[in-house]
């Protein structure tokens, strides 16, 4: 309730500006002005968008990076769920180190928000509370790259991704669609919208899905969302939105996984050219000690990919059948309100509620340790091949871990935007002023199990924890545990409360100067709260840690900015600088101390020069960007801090690190005619892990992160057949660089995810009333790795088959 009477208090606030221009507003209605709205839509290729200034400003002139996904290319590629989209916006990718739950995608490397309509969806958690989000009740999507704090609150380094929402419209419409496709995957789904009266209009889009997936990587889904718009008069109306999501989707958290074989430790030596001999056993005898013709054996069992690529375990997964679908639980309630007091001053306020309810058991880890000279000692155990009664099990699985989870968030956000359009000395002019405070709950538990490698010892070295799991011996076939996960002795690991809550306001300021320049001046400051309470785990998992402590809470604040500038020589060529600073918090999972040692917030730095292209009538839009963007802020240990000295004044922590990405990015849509349409699309990037000196990650590729992507999609329209109406025939191609998963303290700092080119295909006829589509994906049935996962890759889906009938009444 605390959350929420601030939330009314801004409502208050910011309504009360109706007083002093009531008079002007009801002059405005009875002369019937047209206004514009906020957040303007266009046909065909989208020429304006909202995203970047909060204003509708032509992308010809909006001086930062903007990409968007229309409705008619999420249609022609059957695109279900964001993951789908990537493909079409350059510089977003799958993340590294991605356990395979829910939509982990960064931005030129770097952490993205999620939002419906400008309000919070899901950011900055990590793989706990990030749900898959569906297009069943999408329009189109807006991709902002950059920071972005002043208009969007607490947010992620790298942008936002922008989910426009379907609304209620009071012309009649109402369809029918149903799908099926291979892994007896199918659909049904509802979309209805209609005017109720002269004033109020509703919109119900609901689905329910259902799919076994590929490699038994399944997923059940349950979706309603409803509306209702009201217009209070001419130039004001209510909106209020509900949507309920229920779902349960298999976590493969490892994928195929990368033998540890370290060639380092072999003289340079590949898996491919290694033999027995050279696999020497620790010639202090430390570690394990092999025979002849188990070196022979493991020698023999080697791949020359092996320590660099995953293993190919085929059609076959490591999903343990104790592990437990992640059942996500989302509800959102959303009241809108937009009101134009005269034809020059509008204010759009937003007020939501959001719920996410989540659990899962998952496996963390099979690693399948071959040959590695860690710290001077030849396969230390129990980083070693498994060797059970004198039988050596080369493909075994050690060190495995089961996690399950129980996360709960729940949040308030208010947004509050007041935009001013007015003419000084010739010169059009757009003032923003806007407002925003949010409200972040989380409650999160873990329990874990381990196979016999974990061993927990109390401080008079007793043995007072053994895992009891039973060891993998051989990837390829996994012998499974019985029963459940409680049958294996669980630990609690992890027991917190955390709230982030954060409030901001800020000011943005447009001038359409002459000479065909266009600025943007933006200022905000933002201030950011953390609070954290322990609340105790298994004594057994850390004595010093199994009590419940009192909540702390730290406080962090600062300045933000965008500052931008766009030139158009002529009309149909532009180029634009922009300049942005961020800061979001640090670490929205972690503790707090409450104290000096506490993290300070993070903050992220985006310069971009950007050249855009129209031609075709306005029907083409291109975009050439060359950008720098970067986390910086980030913490690392000091080594000069002395632990014996800690009042010497040497700092524990430095927070000069940094995640950095620089690159180059095009992006091209265009409707040529009647019969050609194009989406294209690429970039090359350069994401480095600049966080800590100290250690050998210090300058090297990001996880994940592929250097170079690209991607187009063609769709052809023609009169084939002496068919009514035309058949559309769709080709698409996406082409995703060689992704990095070095790991130097798991012995394989060359491990990576080959890269792979994916080639797709449509056909759909629309008729008056139905719609017929094919899909085929993976026309050629490549073999590929869709991401990078922890110490491997995850498989992409063979060739398959989806057929959708679209039916409107």
């Amino acid at each position: 309730m605390k959350q929420f009477r601030y939330s009314v208090l801004a409502v208050a606030c910011a309504s009360a500006l109706v007083a002093p221009v009531a008079m002007a507003q009801e002059a405005a209605a009875a002369e019937g002005t047209e206004t514009i709205t906020v957040y303007g839509r266009q046909n065909q290729v989208v020429m304006n968008s909202g995203l970047a200034t909060k204003s509708d400003m032509s992308l010809m002139e909006t001086p930062a990076a903007v990409v968007v996904v229309d409705q008619e290319l999420i249609q022609a590629q059957g695109a279900d769920n964001l993951q789908d989209l990537v493909r079409n916006i350059s510089g977003v990718t799958q993340a590294g180190n991605n356990y395979g739950i829910g939509d982990n995608l960064v931005i030129r490397g770097l952490g993205a928000n999620y939002t419906y309509d400008g309000m919070y969806g899901g950011a900055g958690l990590g793989n706990t509370f990030n749900p898959t989000r569906s297009m069943t009740n999408v329009e189109s999507i807006e991709v902002l790259k950059g920071p972005a704090t002043g208009l969007y609150g607490m947010g992620s380094a790298g942008g936002v991704i922008n989910l426009i929402e379907k609304k209620p419209e009071f012309e009649s419409a109402h369809e029918v669609t149903v799908e099926a496709g291979q892994w007896d995957t199918y659909s049904l789904a509802l979309d209805s919208t209609a005017g109720i009266s002269d004033t109020l209009a509703y919109r119900v889009v609901a689905k329910s899905a259902r799919s076994d997936g590929y490699r038994g990587v399944g997923a059940d889904r349950d979706e309603i969302y409803s509306s209702l718009k009201y217009l209070v008069s001419d130039n004001q109306d209510l909106m209020l939105s509900v949507a309920y999501i229920k779902d349960a989707i298999a976590v493969d958290s490892i994928g195929h996984p990368i033998r540890i074989y370290n060639a380092e430790s072999v003289g340079g030596k590949g898996a491919g050219e290694v033999s027995w001999e050279d696999l020497i056993n620790d010639p202090d005898g430390n570690g394990l000690q092999l025979t002849d013709e188990q070196r022979q054996q493991l020698a023999d069992s080697l791949a020359a990919t092996d320590g660099l690529e995953p293993f190919d375990l085929g059609d076959a997964d490591l999903i343990s059948p104790m592990a437990k679908d992640n059942e996500g639980e989302e509800i959102r309630f959303k009241l809108t309100h937009n009101i134009d007091f005269t034809p020059n001053l509008f204010l759009n306020q937003q007020l939501q509620y959001r719920n996410y309810d989540s659990g899962f058991a998952r496996q963390t880890g099979a690693y399948n340790y071959v040959y590695w000279d860690r710290r001077g000692t030849i396969n230390a155990d129990p980083r070693a091949p498994l060797v059970e009664d004198g039988v050596l099990y080369p493909y075994a699985a050690r060190r495995q871990e089961y996690r399950k989870v129980e996360a709960d968030e729940s949040s308030w956000q208010y947004f509050a935007d007041l935009r001013y359009d007015f003419d000084l000395g010739g010169i059009d002019n757009e003032l923003l002023v806007n407002a925003n405070y949010e409200d972040r709950d989380i409650r999160f538990k873990q329990y874990s199990i381990y196979d016999a490698d974990k061993l927990i010892y109390d401080k008079e070295g007793n043995l007072i924890y053994q895992g009891s799991l039973p060891y993998i011996y051989d990837i390829r076939n996994p012998n499974w545990g019985s029963g459940s996960f409680e049958d294996y002795d669980p630990l609690l690991t992890a027991n917190y409360n955390k709230t982030v809550s954060a409030w901001g306001v800020g000011l943005q300021h447009v001038a359409y100067l002459d000479y065909g320049f266009t600025t943007r001046i933006g200022v905000a400051f933002n201030e950011i709260k953390q609070s954290y309470e322990h609340l105790g785990v298994d004594p057994r998992y850390s004595a010093s840690r199994a009590a419940a402590t009192p909540e702390q809470d730290t406080t962090d604040n600062g300045v933000t900015y965008n500052l931008g500038i766009t030139y158009m020589p002529m009309d149909n060529l532009s180029l634009f600088l922009n300049h942005s600073k961020g800061r979001t918090a640090y670490s929205i999972l972690g503790s707090v101390a409450g104290d000096e040692s506490d993290r300070k917030d993070s903050e992220s730095i985006s310069n971009d020069f950007g050249i855009r292209l129209k031609a075709f009538d306005d029907q083409m839009l291109a975009s050439l960007v060359v950008f720098e963007s970067a986390r910086t802020n980030l913490e690392y240990s000091n080594p000069l801090y002395d632990e014996d000295n800690p009042q010497s004044g040497v700092p524990e922590t430095l927070y000069d690190g940094e995640e950095e990405t620089k690159g180059v990015e095009l992006d091209l849509n265009a409707h040529l005619n009647e019969q050609w349409m194009i989406n294209l699309n690429g970039v090359y990037q350069d994401a480095r892990d600049k966080k800590d000196p100290n250690k050998d990650s210090f300058d090297t590729p990001q996880k994940g992160i592929p250097k170079i992507t690209a991607s187009t999609w063609v769709t052809y329209a023609a009169q084939w057949f002496d068919l009514a109406s035309p058949l559309k025939l769709s080709l698409g191609a996406t082409y995703v660089d060689e992704r990095s998963t070095h790991s130097s303290s798991f012995g394989i700092p060359d491990g990576h995810v080959p890269a792979y080119t994916v080639v797709d295909t449509a056909l759909s006829y629309d008729a008056q009333d139905w719609k017929l589509q094919v899909n085929v994906n993976n026309l050629f049935n490549e073999a590929y790795y869709s991401k990078a996962m922890f110490l491997g890759g995850m498989p992409g889906e063979e060739r398959n088959v989806t057929v959708s009938l679209n039916y409107r009444l």
